[in-house]
């Protein structure tokens, strides 16, 4: 998430098991610019930036890895820049259910109002608006902070085209099938 000096926050760009935050410490120091916040369960390895570089003086793999997901990542942060200036709520709304969709192996998500709400950037009013617009639409099935997503490919209808661009660059640079995680 990206956050202002009022403490208001919105939704950059989002990480799941195809990546790995703050790659580019290994490189070189640098101070974030966003907050990374973990919103669903999961499993994650870690390893000090000291031994990533050290690491990467010996592979060109490595460091070519780390620049396409850099790539990805900022390919994502950019196009998010655009889905949030120019976009409906309800077509951002469905392309970040399908991101975190493509990241996990449940069609349940666990995410309350007043997260939606700060990765759209929008009151948690708007969010009951939208989340029951879906559901009476009969894609999701949402109550106390658990979203079913029932109808995958008629929230693909609703998203915005973001949520195709931002996963068709993922799964090109880093050679990722999220279909194929999903299922399998």
């Amino acid at each position: 998430m990206t956050l202002m000096q009022s403490g208001e926050a919105i939704e950059s760009a989002t990480i799941g098991r195809e990546g790995a935050l703050g790659l580019l410490a290994a490189i070189s120091p640098r101070q974030s610019l966003s907050r990374a916040i973990v919103q669903v369960a999961g499993e994650a390895s870690m390893i000090e930036a000291a031994r990533l570089t050290e690491r990467l003086d010996g592979s060109a793999r490595l460091r070519e890895l780390i620049d396409r997901h850099s790539d990805a990542l900022f390919g994502h942060a950019i196009q998010s820049v655009a889905c949030n200036a120019l976009h409906s709520v309800e077509a951002r709304f469905c392309r970040w259910l399908l991101s975190c969709h493509d990241r996990i192996d449940s069609d349940r998500v666990s995410l309350t109002q007043e997260f939606l709400a700060d990765m759209l950037g929008v009151q948690r009013t708007t969010v009951t608006v939208v989340a029951r617009t879906l559901q009476a639409a009969g894609l999701i099935r949402y109550s106390r902070g658990v979203v079913d997503i029932l109808d995958r490919a008629g929230l693909e209808a609703i998203s915005c085209e973001c949520y195709r661009r931002v996963r068709d660059n993922y799964e090109r640079l880093l050679n990722v099938d999220f279909d194929q995680r999903r299922a399998g």
